[in-house]
């Protein structure tokens, strides 16, 4: 195992806590627009900024376009196919949800990658690690609150974007032994661009609207173009998805997992602060409790593999 430079790890860090600012960034603006416009506009919008942006910076900055090249095609489509799911389902449920309790649930993805670790790598998960499992998800369960009267099936959204994410990650894993960081960056935005075109060709006319639920018109309502007041908003979004998807590879490709990995739970705290802030939400004491719950899981379980000096599992960080 090779000997990383303090230097080193200090990028790490520093990129891992820009990468999740910057992705708190694009839950809050999506959120924000979530009320105006449908998801695939604010994905193709996004996305066409991102990609231009890595393009045109990002990929000369990190030794030019031959560094998009890829020896693993189809590890790069399942992929894409995983970060796809989990941002609609995420995204999905973020319109509808408290931006902190999304966020929140979003974090069981660490606990995640530990089960998928033995179902899909084969590796060793000893009693530290099924426990950090077993009380983060029973963080989740009191977020959710599955049988009581305020139980919303959309709190399952953000959930199931947890799984796609820490399926996208173990996918990393592979896809990062042999391609550079702008490539695991370059193909999900690949992917987005893709299906958001298709999805805006399909339901941009709004003959699939009138849904009168929240999340059916996020879904489904028709193209509307950006006000000249909420345009630097998507500009916005773009440019925070390119930098967050650039720094949080970078991270993980600079330093150890276990050391970066805690410092992107700053985006819980970012989170409820722009809920407060921007859409006058106020955590209710179960989300704090189970926030608690799944961050200490969180760390306790990077804080075994690191004492355990094995190459640990990632984490939530999504790479769109």
């Amino acid at each position: 195992m090779h000997t990383i430079s303090n230097s080193a790890k200090i990028l790490g860090i520093l990129a891992a806590v820009g990468g999740a600012a910057c992705f708190s960034i694009i839950d809050m603006l999506f959120k924000f627009l979530s009320s105006g416009y449908p998801l695939y506009e604010v994905v193709f919008i996004r996305t066409t900024i991102a990609l231009a942006l890595l393009l045109l910076v990002l990929t000369p900055l990190a030794g030019g376009y031959r560094t998009l090249r890829t020896q693993v095609p189809r590890l790069h489509a399942l992929r894409c196919l995983l970060v796809l799911g989990a941002n609609i389902t995420f995204f999905s449920g973020l319109a509808v949800l408290p931006l902190a309790d999304a966020v929140a649930i979003s974090f069981a993805a660490p606990l995640v990658v530990t089960i998928l670790s033995v179902v899909v790598l084969g590796e060793h998960v000893g009693p530290w690690r099924w426990s950090a499992v077993g009380i983060g998800f029973v963080g989740v369960l009191i977020i959710l609150r599955p049988g009581s009267d305020s139980f919303q099936w959309a709190a399952l959204l953000p959930l199931a974007g947890a799984c796609g994410y820490a399926g996208m990650h173990v996918m990393s894993r592979h896809i990062g032994k042999h391609d550079a960081t702008v490539a695991l960056s370059f193909y999900p935005l690949c992917g987005f661009l893709i299906v958001s075109l298709a999805a805006g060709l399909w339901f941009g006319d709004g003959k699939w609207a009138g849904s009168g639920s929240q999340l059916g018109d996020f879904l489904l309502r028709p193209w509307s173009w950006p006000t000249a007041a909420e345009l630097p908003l998507f500009i916005g979004a773009g440019v925070a998805g390119s930098v967050g998807g650039f720094l949080i590879s970078h991270a993980y490709k600079t330093a150890e997992a276990g050391l970066v990995a805690p410092f992107e739970y700053i985006a819980l705290p970012l989170a409820t602060v722009w809920g407060i802030l921007v859409f006058q939400e106020w955590p209710e004491f179960h989300v704090w409790l189970g926030s608690l719950l799944i961050i200490g899981a969180g760390l306790v379980s990077l804080w075994r593999e690191t004492r355990l000096q094995k190459p640990p599992s990632r984490p939530r960080p999504r790479n769109i």
